[in-house]
């Protein structure tokens, strides 16, 4: 590895435990907000999450406003009904409470109030001018890392696809990461976002803009995760396994938020916004395929995956290795219960061209470690049917 390469590296203020939860006020309070906005989802809000964050903040005397109409999956017009509450009600800082829809629709809100225009005409990379409001946010899942990420992904309804937006503009301020919020979390979704937290960590780690910073967050985080998902979804009241996912989604967060992705994610978000499908589940059905397509252009960083989830690789040959990895891959995600395919998903053949002309435009090609074009996805979506 060349430690040569001029990299950057950019995070937010993260405290991480048991309690970080109970920090929000007095944090709120520090970033002089009188008037958070509160962004939230009504499953966040049945869990009690986003009403324990507005009581906290009640007792030490800060009025907030809630947002809470969004959907999985966060679209372009939620975002700008909540760029209207957020004047409405003269707010001057977000709060985000929940997972990925929550933390992303935030992000959102905040680069319109700051800047102005409709959220899709941000569709990208670099395209903030100015600040946002402050941002404080208190992730519910381990897995998409949007707390202390530089991306925010946005449905466009209209054109049946996601978009990333990409900028240090909108890293939080601060990640208030406490275990215990995952307690609530249905198995299906923790399997989901484990996946997509193990997604992060892989891709960043093969991606071309990886770094001697993100490797060491990229490995870890996949030590974690591998070594304790399995085990978290069957002792789900176990809150050190809860924690080891937590923090692996956190190292993985910090990896791909420097590193970036690749095409597993470009392939997730065409279909993810052209279906209305989970994110995390996504990522979970293309991630063995994708691999297969990568392996041979890094085959010495896969070595190092499969040696960091267990494999002794000594006395096997690189094909040898990258068929171990990729059947560690399927047992892993059957194990947590993904066991569909796309076909089971609802696409059809005919789908196919069109989530490929959708994907092979997703800013996350750009760092995958192998040169890919259309007719690469399309053979890549029909291997996952």
């Amino acid at each position: 590895m060349s430690y040569l390469p001029l990299r950057k590296f950019a995070a937010p203020e993260i405290i991480f435990g048991l309690g970080a939860l109970d920090l929000v006020g007095q944090y709120t309070a520090k970033f002089g907000m009188s008037k958070p906005l509160v962004v939230s989802d009504p499953g966040v809000i049945n869990s009690g999450w986003a009403d324990k964050t507005i009581h906290d903040l009640d007792h030490l005397g800060i009025t907030s406003a809630l947002f809470s109409n969004i959907t999985p999956n966060p679209r372009a017009q939620e975002v700008m009904a909540g760029v209207q509450v957020y004047h409405e009600e003269q707010c001057d800082g977000l709060i985000a409470v929940g997972g990925g829809s929550p933390m992303d629709c935030a992000k959102a809100i905040g680069i319109v109030v700051s800047n102005a225009g409709h959220i899709l005409e941000y569709e990208g990379v670099d395209k903030i001018v100015i600040p946002m409001p402050p941002l404080i946010c208190l992730p519910t899942t381990a897995g998409t890392s949007a707390d202390i990420s530089q991306f925010s992904i946005i449905n466009d309804t209209e054109r049946r696809t996601k978009i990333a937006i990409i900028s240090k503009a909108i890293i939080p301020d601060l990640a208030l990461i406490d275990p215990q919020t995952l307690m609530t979390m249905p198995p299906y979704e923790a399997a989901c976002t484990g996946m997509d937290a193990l997604t992060h960590a892989i891709e960043a780690f093969v991606s071309n803009a990886q770094s001697a910073m993100t490797d060491v967050h990229a490995l870890e985080a996949i030590r974690l995760i591998y070594g304790s998902l399995v085990k978290s979804l069957a002792n789900p009241e176990d809150m050190e396994l809860r924690a080891q996912i937590m923090l692996g989604s956190m190292q993985a967060g910090l990896a791909f938020s420097n590193a970036s992705l690749g095409a597993v994610h470009a392939l997730a978000h065409s279909l993810g916004g052209y279906k209305d499908l989970p994110h995390g589940e996504c990522n979970a059905i293309l991630l063995p395929h994708v691999i297969d397509f990568n392996f041979s252009a890094v085959p010495q960083r896969f070595t190092l995956i499969a040696q960091t989830m267990g494999l002794d690789t000594q006395k096997m040959t690189t094909s040898m290795i990258q068929k171990w990895l990729l059947k560690t891959i399927y047992a892993l995600r059957a194990a947590v219960g993904i066991k569909d395919t796309l076909k089971d998903k609802g696409v059809s053949s005919q789908d196919i061209p069109i989530l490929a002309a959708k994907a092979v435009l997703d800013p996350c090609l750009v760092t995958n470690p192998k040169s890919i074009n259309q007719h690469d996805i399309e053979k890549i979506y029909e291997k996952a049917m």
